[in-house]
């Protein structure tokens, strides 16, 4: 079948009566919106590095600085404890000063930082540099969910969003083994687990000067006022796309308020009941996505296998990502995204716990990596989905403070799942996981609206 297209009449910014968001659901993809998705999905890419960086090197570092068990859950939590706070602070000034800025500044700053903690002559100054790396690097995953919900057409949004993650997930195989071929040799004197912070640093300054070529969102522009200018982004838009715009029916403009709405509209009548979902969801979910990608090194070195072997099949494990990531781009827009979060909820939930019994290291490689794949569909939907259910001038807001609690479990769980692994053993770690994992599906089978193919302006109301 081949795509309707209608050559759009009058001037440049569409037909009269049109408002600019019917007018980006027109749109194709555009080159621009395939340079925003690369730049997104290249930041995200060192989100995820920075991420599962803590776990890889959790056996190295202990060896490194003499790490007690008391003192590796402060230096693991401490990058998450930054993000939780760079989520909370960066997500309210994508709102109310530009998605543009606030994903420089995140960059920025953890570049910086993450620079600084490739020199750390101590665990201390590894765990401060970590700590402000981490609230560079906090509201990146809610910021790329923002800013490509606000640009892209709803016809296309789940797709794109689930590309760019695929390049970005990219990160997690490449660290581990980068970890597993750095960490045993020196390169120019200075220890190769150094080294990885400077790639993670290097790395996000080359994404920072490709974003700074981006436009701002024209749904935020619109949003607070600057109506001129968001007509200005969209004729460009317009200007790529030619005549191959999709026919979709004209709209009457909607009037938006012209500054960020106060953050009590999310607990109110309108949007209250999606909120608490999300707060549920962000408290509980990283038990299973996090928790998983973070403990795999330490649960294989708990089944007897070296540091040498444990890296070995935690970068195998971590191909999962990207794969399963590159499965969903299909999947998000053919069936319901709520009904996806829920059922690869409860699937890995089943991997995880086969995990937990294996031995082998066949076993261990394949649950693991169906573990990773499934949990990246997972992923996929569920950061396509907290963006599109909020309006715009709250979108950032709520996508970012909702997910800085993800952070702050995260942060806690070294200290509940790294004793509960020394207590008692890898499956009653993930029985718990499972458990959390169950009680995420229920959350959003219970509260979650569904989504698929509809623009976020009817979702918001």
């Amino acid at each position: 079948m081949t795509k309707p297209t209608s050559t759009v009449t009058g001037s440049a910014s569409g037909p009269a009566g049109d408002s600019i968001t019917a007018r980006l659901d027109r749109l194709p993809i555009t080159r621009t919106h395939r340079r925003a998705t690369v730049a997104v999905g290249l930041g995200l890419f060192f989100e995820f590095y920075e991420v599962f960086l803590a776990g890889v090197l959790s056996s190295v570092l202990v060896s490194e600085f003499s790490l007690s068990k008391g003192q590796l859950p402060p230096l693991l939590a401490s990058s998450f404890v930054g993000m939780f706070l760079g989520a909370l602070l960066l997500g309210r000034f994508a709102d109310r000063f530009g998605r543009r800025g606030a994903f420089l500044l995140n960059l920025g700053t953890y570049s910086v930082f993450s620079f600084l903690g490739a020199f750390s002559p101590n665990a201390v100054m590894l765990l401060v540099t970590r700590f402000f790396a981490g609230i560079g690097l906090g509201a990146e995953p809610p910021l790329a969910d923002t800013y490509l919900t606000d640009l892209l057409p709803a016809r296309k949004r789940g797709k794109v969003i689930a590309a760019a993650y695929t390049l970005a997930f990219c990160g997690v195989p490449v660290v581990g083994f980068l970890a597993k071929g750095l960490t045993e040799h020196e390169i120019a004197g200075i220890p190769g687990w150094r080294w990885l912070f400077v790639f993670g640093a290097l790395g996000a300054v080359v994404v920072f000067f490709l974003r700074r070529s981006l436009p701002e969102s024209p749904r935020w522009l619109q949003s607070v006022g600057r109506t001129e200018e968001a007509e200005q982004v969209v004729a460009a838009f317009e200007a790529e796309a030619g005549s191959d715009r999709v026919a979709v029916p004209a709209t009457t403009e909607q009037r938006e308020p012209t500054s960020a709405a106060p953050v009590r509209e999310l607990f109110g009548p309108k949007h209250g009941k999606r909120t608490v979902m999300m707060v549920i969801f962000h408290l509980l979910q990283t038990f299973g996505y996090y928790g998983f990608g973070t403990m795999v090194p330490l649960v294989l070195l708990a089944k007897g296998h070296d540091v040498k072997e444990s890296l070995l099949y935690t970068a195998l494990t971590y191909i999962g990502y990207p794969v399963g990531s590159a499965l969903s781009m299909p999947l998000v827009e053919r069936f319901e995204r709520k009904f996806l979060v829920i059922g690869s909820l409860l699937t890995m939930g089943v991997f995880g716990l086969a995990f937990g019994y294996s031995d082998s290291m066949v076993l261990i490689v394949v649950f693991g990596f169906g573990y990773t794949a499934v949990s990246n569909l997972f992923s996929n939907a569920y950061h396509i989905y907290q963006a599109e259910i909020f309006p715009t001038a709250l979108r950032s807001t709520a996508a970012s403070g909702t997910y800085s609690l993800s952070r702050l479990t995260t942060a806690a769980m070294p200290f509940v799942l790294v004793p509960l692994l020394d207590h008692t053993n890898p499956t009653t770690l993930f029985l718990v996981v499972a458990g959390a994992m169950a009680l995420v599906a229920i959350d959003v089978a219970l509260l979650g609206p569904r989504t698929t193919g509809r623009t976020v302006e009817s979702l918001s109301q």
